[in-house]
């Protein structure tokens, strides 16, 4: 059994959550059982497995003690990412502030992969995040991009996607244009209004300060001094994939997202995103980050239901 004390009572009830809920979620995942009495905790168990907790609970008052609002999500974010590396360090992910807070909520980095691809986008102009969904691919670019906005490292931020159902049948939708293309670029609206105002984002779209657009309206342009996000774009074929990044101008950044095991393109047709993916390794300024489920942030079941996935297409590989 180990014993710890916190100098703040406060912090430590903030620690041990509401009907100290923080701890139970540790105990259930690290198979120990804690006891908690005003500032002290007791945690009792296998050796390493309350040497770990004892860590989690450390770092995570540490958080607390810097301002951070510690909720139940972060606690098995932490017990996850300390049970993978004992070594992190939770303040150099969680406390990575991306300066877009707009009253509404303060976006950080939450796992280590997270980490990895805001320190990339930073450090690079071409970045690649390539994984399943939930693990915060487009919705960290989108934050990095109107952090580069707000802090005039670009003019503009431009957002484009496949719209692969519409194929060549766009013409036949309903509506005009802009009302065919709509329902393929609502995620990256969705991202955008939970990061500004709607008030400031309908002033920037109609300035043309921001652009959200499927990427068929790339063709022939050259964007300068721009934050450009190609989301879903296991969807491009290898011609889009080479026409989109050679769009790039000079001060600009370019981030490319997408899931290589939801690819909705034709048998024959081969994905720009698994062939960018072969050629352009080790080229200086290109960057490839790779998440796994262990980088999901939505509901704890999605993790589950990607490893059910993988177990299954694992199967269906072994009976091939």
């Amino acid at each position: 059994m180990q014993q710890f004390d916190f100098e703040d009572n406060a912090l430590a009830l903030a620690l041990y959550g509401e009907h100290g809920g923080n701890l139970k979620l540790i105990e259930d995942a690290l198979r120990v059982t804690i006891g908690a009495r005003g500032n002290r905790l007791n945690i009792s168990g296998d050796e390493d497995a309350v040497a770990l907790a004892g860590m989690v609970c450390h770092q995570l008052y540490g958080l607390l003690e810097q301002g951070y609002p510690l909720h139940s999500t972060d606690v098995e974010q932490a017990i996850s990412i300390l049970s993978e590396n004992e070594s992190a360090q939770l303040s150099e992910i969680f406390l990575d502030r991306l300066s877009v807070k707009s009253g509404r909520k303060l976006i950080t980095p939450k796992t280590l992969g997270q980490k990895l691809y805001v320190d990339a986008i930073r450090n690079n102009d071409i970045v690649f995040g390539i994984g399943p969904a939930g693990t915060g691919k487009t919705y960290l670019a989108m934050a990095m991009a109107v952090h580069a906005f707000i802090h005039d490292q670009v003019n503009r931020i431009v957002l484009v996607r496949p719209a692969v159902e519409a194929g060549e049948r766009l013409g036949f939708l309903p509506g005009d244009l802009e009302q065919k293309v709509n329902p393929y670029l609502r995620p990256l609206y969705d991202a955008l209004y939970d990061m500004l105002s709607f008030e400031r984002v309908e002033r920037l779209l109609e300035r043309g300060v921001i652009e959200v657009a499927p990427l068929a309206f790339m063709r022939g342009r050259t964007l300068n001094e721009a934050f450009i996000i190609l989301d879903e774009a296991q969807n491009t074929t290898s011609e889009q994939m080479k026409m989109f990044l050679t769009r790039l101008g000079y001060s600009s950044k370019a981030v490319i997202t997408g899931d290589i095991t939801q690819i909705d393109l034709p048998e024959k047709k081969q994905s720009g995103l698994v062939e960018a993916h072969n050629i352009l390794q080790g080229i200086k300024g290109i960057a490839f980050v790779r998440f796994s489920k262990k980088d999901v942030v939505r509901h704890r079941l999605v993790k589950q239901i990607i490893h059910a996935y993988e177990e299954l297409e694992a199967n269906r590989g072994e009976r091939g």
